[in-house]
């Protein structure tokens, strides 16, 4: 038996499928369970990229100081003024979720507003198709999509050898999870 169980219920983020449907924006306020926080040496062109190229809102804001942006419920971004940004992007990045239906045009935003800041889509073996992109603070933030799961690929292979089942499919008694 797998100590894991299938959770998606809360998550914003949907089933994988060729339908999936994106949440509305998550305007709620809560408490974050874990957020990112950037800093930026032009506030007011990070929160141009972040919106109209990543698809992020402002939440709110502290003038000059410090802006809070969201996607979907807990996916949260606190863009914050620095004298100065690394030169380079680091090794680490920062992951969000969204659906298939999404991939093609975040990247074509992206490349609209900076034509070298994008590298993807790519295919995972973990069934997701992925695109990094380099923003203008130098950060360098992974936006993935669930693909469809294949019952005969491997990627759902992959998954299922360390006990992760697609939604809705039963592989044991998990019953003392849920």
């Amino acid at each position: 038996m797998s100590d894991y169980y299938n959770a998606f219920e809360v998550s914003p983020v949907p089933a994988p499928g060729p339908d999936a449907v994106p949440p509305e924006p998550f305007r709620g306020i809560y408490g974050m369970p874990a957020f990112v926080t950037i800093p930026t040496s032009d506030l007011a062109a990070s929160v141009d990229f972040w919106t109209r190229g990543l698809g992020f809102f402002e939440l709110f804001g502290i003038p000059g100081r410090l802006v809070h942006l969201r996607r979907w419920a807990f996916q949260d971004v606190l863009l914050v003024t620095a004298a100065g940004v690394p030169e380079q992007a680091p090794a680490m990045s920062f992951t969000f979720a969204g659906v298939l239906s999404q991939v093609d045009s975040l990247v074509e935003a992206c490349r609209a507003l900076r034509p070298d800041s994008v590298e993807g889509p790519r295919d995972t073996p973990w069934n997701t198709r992925d695109v990094t992109v380099v923003t203008p603070e130098n950060a360098r933030i992974v936006f993935t999509a669930a693909k469809p799961f294949d019952p005969d690929s491997e990627e759902v292979r992959n998954l299922e050898a360390i006990g992760i089942t697609p939604p809705g499919v039963v592989r044991g008694d998990n019953a003392e999870h849920a």
